[in-house]
Formats: structure tokens, sequence, C-alpha cells
């Protein structure tokens, strides 16, 4: 969001766009974290930055995952603007969006994003890379137009061989993007010369380690997005090819993996953020301190105190379930609401309509046998990898928490659903 000011909001219209639901939380130019960040108990992304600045034989591949809504593109950020991280490594955080379609997602396509963005990004930002690297990339653009004719249109007389390159590395990842037809016929190609593909990506990450004495680190967010066959076939069938680039890389993974027996195959290397937690098993009227005391001042760093009563904001973290996203939804519906009354703050009944709100959407999706389960669930706080519960969590009917053991519960809103 350019020119957006990260400052407490006095005024609901303010309050509004702070509360944007996929507000970016970039640091600062220096690395300093953004002003809206919160430190969560206990963060398992600390882990993640002490296993990427641990030593190796090969730069690291490391999956990391956790529900919608929980925060993971916010601490990916956060990482990139860690001291360490970058005395370590030449980091380029993007979303896959950007570079494919994520309803259709191949293996193929994100290998090609991870070396077109890497090339993109080095050149952007000034570095060099040496003229024999530019003609083998030349060599293997040319191989692949030749291939698949339509790739590259309009590429002109353009000179120079990073530009042409460059141009290649933008419009293969456009029309990857938006033109099936060519998607298909790329994938094909590709796949005849995966190794060749491979070799490009590793001269690139070797090049720009020894301009820069940097390990390029590719942080790719909203890999979570495609479904579970579509992750499987990436992940799990395709794991030792998505593993071979010469550059470190973290992987966002869908957590419907993480309820899979795939997931085996990532077990060593994964890193799984969970809700915050806001109350011990199977005591949903208990308050965990901690948790309350983050979610608070999640709101209280957005927006200022007197515009929110005290029990109304109880009432809201309560609701979240300990899902920045959801706590946010709330809070925002709740400000329409008190703007259509005209109400100088929030109160209960403007938290309890966004609750109403959220509760009608999944009495629209929710049948018989999931409100079965969900009752279950709600009983005995088991969590149980099995096909009917996978669903679940993904719409975060169901919510998963670590408190030493993981379990889980449903999802706040749906009590008065469930049992009245």
């Amino acid at each position: 969001m350019n020119g957006f000011d990260y400052i407490v909001a006095n005024d609901f219209d303010r309050a509004w766009l702070n509360f944007e639901l996929d507000l970016p939380l970039k640091p600062d130019k220096s690395g300093r974290p953004n002003p809206f960040y919160i430190e969560r108990p206990g963060n398992p992304i600390d882990e993640l930055t002490d296993a990427l600045l641990a030593p190796f034989y090969r730069p690291p591949k490391f999956f990391f995952s956790g529900h919608r809504g929980c925060g993971k593109s916010t601490e990916l950020l956060h990482l990139l603007g860690n001291p360490e991280i970058q005395k370590k490594y030449w980091p380029i955080n993007f979303s896959i969006r950007e570079e494919a379609d994520v309803i259709d997602l191949d293996f193929r396509d994100v290998l090609l994003a991870i070396g077109g963005r890497m090339f993109r990004e080095y050149r952007r930002k000034g570095g060099d890379l040496p003229e024999q690297l530019l003609k083998e990339l030349y060599g293997w653009q040319g191989k692949i137009e030749k291939e698949v004719s339509t790739i590259l249109e309009g590429r002109g007389s353009e000179a120079e061989l990073d530009t042409s390159i460059n141009a290649f590395f933008v419009n293969a990842g456009l029309k990857m993007k938006l033109e099936p037809a060519t998607r298909v016929q790329l994938r094909q190609v590709v796949e005849t010369d995966i190794t060749g593909l491979i070799a490009v990506i590793n001269h690139i990450a070797t090049s720009i380690y020894a301009k820069e004495h940097l390990i390029p680190l590719i942080l790719i967010d909203d890999m979570d997005k495609p479904n579970l066959d579509k992750a499987r076939a990436i992940f799990h069938d395709r794991r030792e090819i998505m593993m071979q680039p010469n550059c470190a890389i973290v992987y966002t993974v869908s957590s419907a993996l993480f309820y899979s027996k795939e997931f085996d195959a990532i077990r060593d290397q994964a890193f799984f953020l969970p809700n915050i937690y806001l109350h011990p098993p199977m005591q949903p009227d208990a308050h965990h301190e901690e948790g309350y005391q983050t979610l608070r001042k999640f709101v209280y760093m957005r927006m200022a105190s007197d515009l929110i009563e005290a029990a109304a904001l109880e009432q809201a973290v309560t609701y979240s379930g300990g899902v920045f996203r959801e706590l946010a939804r709330i809070i925002r519906t709740a400000i329409g609401r008190a703007r259509r009354r005209k109400a100088a703050r929030l109160d209960c009944t403007d938290i309890e309509w966004a609750a109403t709100e959220i509760r009608n959407e999944y009495r629209r999706i929710l049948d018989k046998e999931d409100i079965k389960l969900l009752r279950k669930v709600g009983e005995n706080n088991h969590l149980e990898y099995n096909d009917r519960m996978r669903p679940l969590l993904q719409l975060l009917a169901l919510l998963e928490y670590r408190d030493g053991e993981n379990w889980c519960d449903i999802h706040p809103v749906l009590r008065k659903l469930l049992y009245d």
C-alpha cells in the first residue's frame, strides 16, 4: 500500500483503513519492525530464523504454514528485516500470485518463477551478472523460444542480453499466468529439460553469491493457496526437484498438507504458525491472559482506546479465536455498524453484530455432518487427521492451538449455532 502511514486511528475513518484485512506489515528500509507488528508468544518464526542462521552444507529449504489469517505473510516480512538474516542472505520475497495461476499451479511454474524473479530482482537493484552467464541464459532462452513460439512476442531488436532475458522472464510469467494454452505448451517444453531449468537457477544464484558474498534467500508467499492435490503434486511427488535450486528457499505451503500422510515428506523442515492461544483445552470460558493481551495490543496499536469499550474489546478478542485476520474482520464490521448508528465508539452490540455476520456465513456452508463433527470437537477438543476434519480447519470452522500438545476447538462464533 503505497504512501500508507502506520498511525493509531483517532476516528472511525482511519480505523477502517488500519483494519484492512490484507494490510502488508513491511519493515522499514533499515529493517526496523513495522509499527503495527506484534510480537506473538512463542513465535515459531524464531525457530525458522534460527534454522536459517544455522550452518549448512547446502542452502536449506523450509516449509512454512499456518491457518488462513494467522499472520504468515507478516512473519515472513518480519524475518526479512532481521539484521542477522540480512548479513547472511540476499533476500527476495514475492507472492506466487504475481508469477503464476495459483488455482492451476505446477512445480514447473514455481521453478520458472524462482529463476525469473531472482534474475529480475537482482538486475532491478543494480546487480551486474557475468557476461558468460548472460550468454548461457540467452542460449537457454532461445532453446525455449524455439519450442514455444508464442512465449515472447514483440522482442524486436533489443540488443542487450540482460534486457532480452528480463523480457523473456516477464512475458513467460505473464503468459503462464493468463494463457492456459501457452502454459501447457511451456510446461511440456520445460519438462523435457528440467535439469536445464535447474541449471539456470543455480547459475544465477551462484553468480549473485560470487558478487555479493550473500546467499540468495527466496521467500515465496501464497504457496498455501493451491488445493491439497496441487500441494501434494508439488511438495510430495516432486519434492526432490523442489530441493534442487542452489539457494535458500522458504516455501509457504497449505495447512491441509500438514493434515495429510504426505506431510511426512517435509516433516523435518516444516514450521507451523499456530493461532494465538486464548484458553486451555475444554475451558472456553477461561482466559489465557498472555494471548488476550497480545490481541488487545493488536487493536490498540491500530485504534485509540476511546474508540472501543473495554468489554467490547474483550468480546471481540474472544470471538476472534486467536486469529489476527478474524479479529480485524470483527472490528472492521463493527466499525461499519457503529458508523451507521452514528456512535462515538464500539460497544458490545456492534461486536455481537459482527459475530452474527460471520456465523451466518458458516450457516450457509456447513452441512449436517459438519455440524455433527463440530459438536464432537467442541466436546473433546481432539485434533484428528481425517478427510472430514481437514476442510473445516481450512474454513476456520475449527481452529488449532498448541500448548505443548496440539489440540483444536470450534470457532467461537459457532457456539450459538451449535448449542443454542
